[in-house]
C-alpha cells in the first residue's frame, strides 16, 4: 500500500511545455531559413518535384502517430540537443558561404533533431528522429545526380516498354529514347519527364512512409522500402505501353491520347503502385508461419514427453 501510495506521489512529466519549446524554436527556425524554403517551394511548383507540399505535411502526422510521452531531461542533455543545433546552423553557414544549394536545404534536419534533443532529450530524439529525416525527400536531387538517373532510367523505360509491346505480338522497335510503334513506325518520345524518376522519388517517399507506420519485422520493412523503385519502374512502363496502344487504336492525331500520356497517367498510375505494394505486404505477410501457433503447450504436462502425461500431483 506504501509502495502505491509513494508512485501515485510522484509528479508527473509536463506534457505541454515541451510542445511549447518546440513550437517556439520551429518558429524561429522558420523565419532564419526562410530563404532555403522559399527557394525549396520554388523546386515544388515543378513537375518533378510536386510532391514536395506534401513531405512536411506527412512528417508532421507521423510525428503525431509515434509521439511518446515526454520524460525529464538534464541540463546536460539539453546542452547536447544545443550542440546539435549550432553543428546544423554551422552546416548551413558553411553551404552558404559555398553556394551549396543541397547541403543548406539539409542542414535544417539536424537543426530540428536538435531542437526536440532540447524539448525531450534523447527519448524524444528516438520517435521523432525517423520522421524529421523523412523531411530528406522535400529536397530536390542534386543536378549532378538528376542527370545521372534521368538518362538510365530513360533507356530502361523505353528499352522494356519496347519488349512489352513486342511480347503482345505488336510492331516495335527503339531507336535510342524513341519507340517506333506499327506499321507506320509512329513515333512515341520517351521523354525525361517520362523517364520515371519523378514517380520513383514519389514512390520512395511513400514507402518510407508506410515502413514507419505498419507494424511489421524490420526484413519486411526493408523489402517494401527496396522495392520502391522497381514497382515505380514497372507502374512507367505500364503507362508508356498503354500510351502506345491509345495511340494505335486512336490515331496518330487522338488528343485523349496525348492528355493521357502527360497529364491522365499520372494519377491512374498511383492506384496501381499502392495496389502493388498492398499486394506485396499480403505476401510478405504469408512468407514466414507464426511458430507460436503451434507450440506445444506445456500447461500440466511434461514437455520433454513425445507423449502428453499428466504431471503427477502431491498426495499428502
Amino acid at each position: 500500500m506504501a509502495a502505491t501510495q509513494s508512485v501515485a506521489a510522484q509528479p508527473q512529466t509536463d506534457q505541454q511545455t515541451p510542445w511549447y519549446i518546440i513550437g517556439g524554436l520551429c518558429v524561429v527556425i522558420v523565419w532564419g531559413y526562410w530563404n532555403t524554403i522559399e527557394s525549396l517551394m520554388g523546386t515544388w511548383v515543378t513537375a518533378q518535384y510536386s510532391h514536395g507540399f506534401l513531405i512536411p505535411i506527412f512528417t508532421a502526422v507521423l510525428i503525431a502517430m509515434r509521439r511518446e510521452p515526454f520524460e525529464p531531461v538534464s541540463t546536460s542533455v539539453r546542452w547536447w540537443g544545443v550542440a546539435i543545433m549550432v553543428g546544423g546552423m554551422g552546416i548551413r553557414l558553411f553551404a552558404s558561404y559555398h553556394h551549396m544549394n543541397t547541403p543548406d536545404m539539409l542542414s535544417i534536419i539536424p537543426v530540428l533533431f536538435g531542437v526536440f534533443v532540447i524539448a525531450g532529450g534523447w527519448p524524444a530524439l528516438r520517435w521523432a528522429g525517423a520522421p524529421l529525416a523523412f523531411l530528406i525527400f522535400m529536397v530536390p536531387l542534386p543536378t549532378v545526380a538528376e542527370r545521372g538517373l534521368l538518362n538510365p532510367l530513360q533507356h530502361v523505360a523505353t528499352t522494356m516498354s519496347t519488349y512489352t509491346l513486342q511480347t503482345m505480338g505488336l510492331d516495335a522497335f527503339n531507336e535510342g529514347n524513341k519507340i517506333l510503334i506499327g506499321e507506320s513506325n509512329f513515333p512515341l518520345n520517351v521523354e525525361e519527364q517520362c523517364s520515371g524518376l519523378r514517380m520513383a522519388t514519389i514512390f520512395l517517399a511513400l514507402a518510407v512512409a508506410m515502413s514507419m507506420i505498419i507494424d511489421r519485422p524490420w526484413w519486411h520493412k526493408g523489402i517494401i522500402i527496396l522495392s520502391a523503385i522497381p514497382i515505380a519502374l514497372l507502374v512507367n512502363v505500364i503507362r508508356i505501353v498503354i500510351t502506345a496502344l491509345l495511340f494505335m487504336l486512336l490515331g496518330q492525331e487522338s488528343e485523349f491520347a496525348k492528355t493521357f500520356f502527360h497529364d491522365l497517367a499520372g494519377w491512374f498510375m498511383i492506384p496501381i503502385a499502392l495496389g502493388l505494394m498492398y499486394l506485396e505486404i499480403q505476401i510478405l505477410d504469408h512468407a514466414l508461419v507464426d511458430e507460436s501457433r503451434f507450440a506445444p503447450q506445456t500447461s500440466g504436462f511434461d514437455s520433454k514427453s513425445t507423449v502428453q502425461r499428466p504431471i503427477p500431483t502431491r498426495v499428502r
